[in-house]
């Protein structure tokens, strides 16, 4: 008979009406610093714990941590690859989604698990609810790490209920009344090409999408595209009924561009309006320095941060945490996989 915890098997677990002294003979939980709450780390308590088999059988209490923490950093479970990803999220969600809508440049690995953005190493992402700008987006995003880099690399995540609280109730307001546009130009050598974006050589099938998502086309000849969507600032998470800061306004804004970068820009287009992203006010207006600054404050004040180890998987909750990337070198492979499909329209404002 084999013995629980004998090294190389990995232990399976049923849940039952003693569930919870089950699970803590199995895991134990703890804050990743003291005094903070943001993520929860949970480890094995002994050895060949089988995450996936973990999950599944714990998938409720999974979504009550999720939505307290924000964030939750499994460590210690042996994580490898994309196989092990992917069960971990059929395990603990509806299923890994596709990545549609584009805005950043990824790899498809397998099964619906995709490298992280490969952005520039030496370049800094700003945080960010990923694809907050889609009418149809993930509630969920898990990354797991294959290789740390050698120094950097960091993925910071932020508490966007606390980023709420912080913001100045007369720009919240300004926001909540007028919403925010997100403007990109696509086919002018700087960024994702419309193809790349929307998965398609077929103009009538990105005119069809953007009808469909309430996103406003603009050919400007030479096979170039400029879209502008208007999309909300705030909302109410649909199963906590948290008020959370959850959008791209501060992302795709010029000024939040790595200053080389805007320099290049400024450079290459006269009009603000040519850049390959930025965010205005949803009437059109320009966002004021002074907030944007601000907002960028904010996040970083409500930002936690630790080194990647190898294995590590760290699922967040995607309305309630915003997450980033540090500058890094050396070798870096962290996956992705996004899930919990939910769409705007249902959100609460």
């Amino acid at each position: 008979m084999q013995k629980p915890g004998l090294p190389g098997k990995k232990l399976p677990f049923t849940r039952s009406r003693e569930a919870g002294i089950a699970t803590e003979s199995l895991v134990r939980m703890e804050p990743l610093r003291e005094g903070e709450s943001l993520p929860l780390v949970i480890r094995p308590a002994t050895d060949g714990v089988d995450l996936a088999e973990w999950a599944q059988a714990n998938r409720e209490e999974i979504e009550s941590l999720l939505l307290k923490h924000g964030g939750i950093l499994f460590r210690g479970f042996g994580m490898r690859d994309s196989a092990d990803l992917n069960r971990f999220v059929s395990a603990a969600s509806s299923g890994p989604l596709e990545y549609g809508e584009r805005s950043s440049p990824r790899t498809h690995v397998a099964n619906r698990v995709y490298t992280s953005t490969e952005h520039p190493a030496d370049q800094e992402i700003f945080l960010h609810n990923e694809q907050s700008y889609n009418l149809n987006f993930p509630l969920k995003i898990i990354f797991m790490c294959v290789t740390a880099a050698e120094e950097g690399g960091a993925t910071p995540i932020a508490d966007v209920r606390k980023v709420y609280e912080k913001i100045d109730p007369e720009v919240r307001r300004r926001f909540e009344e007028k919403g925010y546009m997100y403007v990109r130009n696509f086919g002018d050598g700087f960024g994702l090409s419309w193809q790349e974006a929307f998965q398609t050589d077929d103009p009538a099938e990105v005119e069809a999408y953007c009808e469909r998502n309430r996103i406003q086309v603009e050919w400007k000849g030479d096979g170039r595209l400029r879209t502008r969507q208007v999309r909300r600032m705030v909302a109410k998470h649909p199963r906590s009924g948290d008020t959370a800061w959850f959008n791209h306004a501060t992302f795709f804004h010029r000024s939040t561009l790595d200053p080389s970068v805007r320099a290049a820009f400024e450079s290459a287009f006269h009009r603000e309006e040519d850049f390959p992203n930025n965010t205005l006010y949803g009437d059109g207006t320009p966002i004021e320095p002074e907030v944007m600054d601000r907002l960028r404050e904010i996040y970083r004040e409500c930002t936690v941060s630790f080194p990647w180890q190898q294995g590590d998987l760290l699922m967040l909750d995607n309305m309630l945490t915003a997450h980033a990337r540090d500058p890094f070198k050396g070798p870096r492979k962290i996956l992705t996989a996004m899930a919990d499909p939910f769409k705007w329209d249902d959100v609460a404002s």
